[in-house]
């Protein structure tokens, strides 16, 4: 008999088991839409981006920043949805920094299938907090991430951040 300790992550069942975007729409086009923001982990609208907590997390208090535009192509951004992407990804760095203190981040885009893209259709940058020693054996032997800080959480702790701006 093994000696071997289970760790449970019935969260992760649900990103298995909900495959690729359906064809009522992207979801980053449909949160924003909904007026259900904490439900849906949305930390801040402006009129050209939107700031929401990864549901899927790599590190407590992994943000997106979003594009309302649905694209794929960062060149068909207008240079005034350059500037708000780069802006609140700025103002994610430093909400984090003051909620968290991590001691570094990884911050950017993953474009194309090739390029690791989760959601291919709508690019969005990925703000992920970083800590000298976060990362494990877990993810690599049992595809289990251990989060110390459930979602619901991490929004209320980040929240006042945003309320600001």
């Amino acid at each position: 008999m093994s000696n071997m300790k289970q760790l449970w992550a019935p969260w992760r069942m649900v990103f298995i088991q909900s495959g690729t975007k359906t064809s009522a729409g992207c979801v980053f086009c449909e949160l924003p839409q909904q007026n259900r923001d904490e439900q849906n982990l949305i930390l801040f609208k402006s009129p050209h981006s939107f700031v929401i907590l990864n549901k899927y997390p790599y590190n407590n208090g992994h943000l997106m920043v979003i594009p309302h535009k649905h694209t794929a192509d960062l060149n068909t951004l207008s240079l005034v949805e350059h500037t708000d992407l780069i802006s609140l990804t700025n103002h994610c760095v430093s909400a984090l920094k003051q909620t968290y203190r991590p001691e570094g981040f990884n911050i950017g885009m993953n474009l194309g299938a090739a390029g690791g893209a989760g959601i291919r259709e709508h690019l969005h940058f990925h703000i992920v907090p970083r800590w000298t020693g976060d990362t494990n054996f877990m993810p690599v032997l049992a595809d289990t991430k251990s989060m110390p800080q459930h979602l619901d959480e991490s929004f209320k702790q980040l929240e006042p951040y945003f309320r600001r701006l």
